[in-house]
């Protein structure tokens, strides 16, 4: 087995792929793109870091590779649905970066609260000007984090310790879970409103780009401290600068920026009271020693046993079920994806059926991707096959599984159902062909999509002129259509629209749309 490394990997992960028998380790960094898609078909496995874009381009070209090891969490660079197509294993490292990133962000809000680099380049200068650089103590501070997953919990803990108050949202983790760990729960707002610094763990989405806005900004305190070690864009970077200098936001601790490494002459660079950081979050010995023994032990595992470990896109099975299970995984994982993008929290209940011939196999398997799809865009970090159930059930989850033999209006069948607090929704989606997943319901409207890429769905009355009216105004905002699909109950009557489009619709296009005669309701999708 041929073993490309194309990012920096730990000396001790190196070792274990060069005393493991039949394995061969070739080390290439600093590949170009063109360099990479040349060499990729001579190796079965790739190990990456954050450096190496694997795209739909390079693993076209990967005619024997069978696994890509990503040594971290973040798969953003893999694109993870060409190597799906292509019977690739994606395999990623969770965990391993969670407490180095937590005491970079604690690092980042004690450097801002008593200005150390700022007085250190001043001391180096030939300066001693002391009252320049009066700072604040965390006691009795409020600390407000928005996310309360893995690294928000570690956060939480250490700021905890300082005497902080530490208030949290999070929509997806239950009151009682966060009061075990001494922590309120409370609303976007409050956080705003009640915070002396405030810090973002979540995962890019949708819902999250641009989360902290000039809006959020109106709404803080006078004087209120900003850290951001999840990912660059979700704190817009813009509205920071402005509120930096109206003196609304007293500093700001960035590791993470929408542009990566951002331009020598960008404003926040510049700015005396911002604290810059080159992504260092993962960045100790111990998590990259972590990372490294984990992805090479895992690899091996794979190509030696066919043992598969913290895959994001396939789960735990043997290499002949998998073949046969790989179209409705996907399916199974979209339907899941799709409930709870369209809800926009966690449900408390999932209850899922399975119809027709996919019930003569095991389908834990596909209760697991339902799982992963649910818990996955809402998550800080990448959920996989193997920890999906453990997240659910720490969010309270209730996971209710079915099998009918009997076939229904498709030879094979899923339907998701999910109950939240006060709403209930249904998704089914089926096979056609042999490996072609298509959406074929949503609650009792019927029609079939392709469930991929960026979709608009709109409930809408069914009356003449609004697909037109969609058309024209997704046009003029520059926005083109890839697919339409429309559903609905009886004529003149409801109906809901599936629009896939080429990129994701801002919110204010969203916005617009939502106020469109006849339009009950807007939403983008990320499938």
């Amino acid at each position: 087995m041929k073993i490309l490394v194309s990012d920096p990997l730990a000396p001790q992960g190196l070792e274990l792929f060069q005393r493991a028998p039949g394995f061969d380790v070739d080390v290439r960094l600093e590949l170009k793109p063109a360099e990479l898609i040349g060499l990729i078909g001579d190796y079965q496995g790739l190990v990456i870091r954050s450096g190496t874009k694997v795209t739909s381009e390079v693993v076209e070209a990967a005619q024997n590779l069978k696994v890509i090891g990503r040594a971290g969490v973040g798969v953003e660079n893999v694109d993870v649905e060409a190597a799906s197509k292509k019977g690739i294993v994606v395999m990623n490292t969770p965990g391993g970066n969670d407490v180095t990133t937590a005491e970079h962000t604690i690092s980042l809000m004690m450097s801002l609260a008593r200005h150390i680099p700022q007085a250190v380049a001043s001391l180096k200068m030939g300066k001693w000007t002391r009252e320049k650089f009066m700072g604040v103590e965390l006691c009795n501070k409020t600390l407000g984090i928005i996310g309360l997953g893995n690294v928000g919990r570690i956060v939480a803990e250490r700021a905890l310790g300082f005497r902080m108050k530490v208030i949290a949202h999070d929509p997806f983790v239950p009151t009682e879970s966060a009061a075990r760990l001494g922590v309120e729960v409370v609303s976007l707002d409050e956080i705003y409103e009640r915070s002396d610094f405030i810090t973002v763990h979540t995962p890019m989405t949708n819902e999250t780009r641009g989360l902290i806005n000039s809006n959020s900004f109106a709404k803080m305190k006078t004087g209120v401290r900003i850290i951001n070690c999840a990912r660059g864009g979700i704190v817009d970077e813009e509205d920071l600068i402005q509120a930096l200098q109206e003196g609304k936001v007293a500093g700001a601790a960035l590791d993470v920026f929408v542009e990566e490494p951002p331009r020598p002459d960008h404003p926040l660079l510049m700015m005396d009271q911002v604290i810059t950081t080159p992504h260092l979050g993962a960045s100790t010995g111990e998590a990259q020693l972590n990372v490294a023994i984990a992805v090479a032990q895992q690899m091996i595992d794979f190509l030696s046993r066919g043992i598969i470990r913290y895959a994001v896109n396939v789960p735990s099975v043997s290499p002949e079920l998998l073949s046969i299970l790989r179209p409705y995984l996907t399916l199974a994982e979209k339907l899941g994806s799709l409930q709870v993008q369209m809800l926009a929290t966690l449900p408390k209940e999932v209850q899922i059926e399975y119809g027709g011939e996919v019930t003569q196999y095991d389908v834990a398997p596909l209760t697991l991707a339902v799982l992963k799809g649910i818990l996955t865009p809402m998550m800080e970090s990448s959920v996989n096959y193997v920890n999906a159930p453990v997240v659910a059930r720490e969010r309270g989850i209730k996971v209710i599984e079915s099998k009918s033999s009997r076939a229904g209006d498709f030879a094979s069948s899923i339907t998701v159902r999910v109950k939240t607090k006060d709403k209930e929704a249904e998704v089914e989606g089926a096979i056609f062909g042999s490996n072609n997943p298509r959406i074929v319901r949503i609650n009792n409207f019927y029609f079939e999509a392709i469930p991929e890429g960026y979709i608009l769905i709109l409930h809408n009355k069914d009356v003449p002129g609004v697909v037109g009216a969609i058309g024209t105004l997704l046009g003029e905002k520059g926005i083109n259509i890839a697919g339409f699909e429309l559903g609905r109950e009886k004529v003149g009557g409801m109906a809901i629209s599936l629009i896939h489009v080429d990129e994701s619709i801002p919110k204010k296009v969203l916005d617009i749309l939502r106020h469109l005669p006849n339009i009950l309701s807007a939403q983008m999708v990320k499938l």
